[in-house]
């Protein structure tokens, strides 16, 4: 299964979600789908996709969030999982694309490689009670969707392939985005939706 699928079967569900992403990969995946003013790629800050949606759960709880993020990420702070456990946001999904690898720094094998960590039995150990391990497009497809129409803290680990996007390359800067991603949410609460 590639990660580049399964963010192609979730981009129609993602017109109204605040979507966060980690850096790398899946944000240049989701990017070459089209952008859309709801979407934050979180450049150059490994590690801190959940905690940046864990914030916007909180702060934005009428609205969807849904965090893109990594094996090689969610090892770098593994903390998060009991942060999301304790807070248990009811509109947040945390989707951790699996492949085994640091693709986006160099493509040296992460920890889940050898299979003897496993990032679902780490959350499910941290105390999150919606957690899913799938391996094939159909499993990811229905557990996403019945992560939408949770209203419950979800985590999916999907287990992909360690294949990346053949070229790299955003023409939208870091401060750009966060300039716009933050007009979008203010257009929320003014009931006005994204601004261009």
């Amino acid at each position: 299964m590639e990660r580049a699928r399964c963010i192609e079967m979730m981009y129609p569900e993602l017109e109204e979600p605040l979507v966060v992403t980690i850096m790398g990969a899946a944000a240049q995946e989701l990017y070459n789908l089209g952008h859309r003013e709801n979407f934050f790629y979180l450049q150059h800050a490994m590690g801190l996709a959940s905690s940046v949606g864990l914030g916007l759960a909180l702060h934005r709880p009428a609205e969807r969030v849904i965090v893109f993020d990594g094996d090689g990420s969610v090892m770098m702070n593994l903390g998060t999982f009991a942060t999301l456990a304790r807070y248990r946001p009811k509109n947040l999904i945390h989707i951790v694309f699996d492949n085994g690898s640091l693709l986006s720094t160099g493509g040296f094998d992460s920890q889940t490689t050898s299979g003897i960590t496993d990032i679902a039995a780490i959350a499910r150990g941290a105390g999150v009670q919606e957690v899913v391990s799938v391996s094939d497009p159909v499993a990811f497809g229905e557990a996403f969707v019945a992560a939408m129409e949770r209203d419950d803290l979800s985590v999916i680990v999907a287990k992909v392939s360690a294949v990346g996007p053949e070229v790299y390359g955003m023409d939208l800067q870091l401060r750009e985005n966060a300039f716009r991603f933050r007009r979008h949410i203010q257009g929320l609460d003014r009931g006005v939706g994204a601004t261009p």
